[in-house]
């Protein structure tokens, strides 16, 4: 009897489901080592259960061996495309700034009406004014920031200015408690005169 297709699906049943990932990893372990050692080929393989448990094979050595043979590898490969891909984004970079120089001259000189035609394409209106969106967030992020500053040095300037009048004014009150208390301590007059003396000298003055 010919062996019915499988439809490749997620299988419900918990049961069913781990005894088919047991099995499924063997045959796939079991092909690997078989490609192995008929290619001559280095091969790793790694998985994780639905529980989160760890399955590994490396055919030839450790798994650790592997990887690093993996990242030297794709590190060297990656190099030698950013070596061969760097003059070609820098003709991209150079062919979008000549293009976005050229709106901006487009631009000016339509709204200053110096164009030959006059008149500006759709795309390119909705270009300019995306452009022009941009320069203005970027200008008043930059006003900010500046306003920002000046504010905070104007706050510490006000801030040290408030603290040097403080001790002036507090150097002051001391002199004025002193000098008051030197000239009470002059005019004070003992108890033990009579008050006809007093007098006397007060109407001779």
């Amino acid at each position: 009897m010919a062996r019915g297709k499988v439809q490749i699906r997620r299988i419900e049943n918990p049961v069913h489901r781990q005894v088919t990932f047991c099995k499924r990893r063997g045959g796939l372990f079991k092909k690997a080592k078989e490609l192995s050692v008929l290619c001559d080929a280095d091969i790793g393989i790694i998985m994780f259960s639905s529980h989160g448990k760890l399955f590994e094979l490396a055919t030839n050595g450790n798994m650790e061996s592997l990887l690093e043979r993996y990242k030297k590898i794709y590190a060297e490969a990656q190099g030698e495309g950013s070596e061969v891909n760097q003059p070609q984004a820098t003709e991209q970079e150079i062919l979008m700034l000549r293009q976005e120089i050229d709106l901006l001259q487009k631009g000016s000189r339509y709204m200053f009406g110096e164009g030959a035609t006059g008149y500006m394409t759709l795309d390119e209106l909705q270009l300019l004014e995306k452009n022009l969106e941009a320069w203005i967030y970027h200008t008043r992020s930059a006003k900010m920031q500046i306003m920002s500053e000046e504010i905070q040095m104007l706050r510490n300037k006000v801030s040290s200015n408030e603290g040097i009048l403080k001790v002036a004014n507090q150097i002051l009150q001391e002199k004025i408690t002193e000098q008051h208390g030197l000239f009470a301590s002059s005019v004070m007059i003992p108890d033990n005169i009579p008050y006809s003396l007093i007098c006397d000298n007060y109407y001779q003055v």
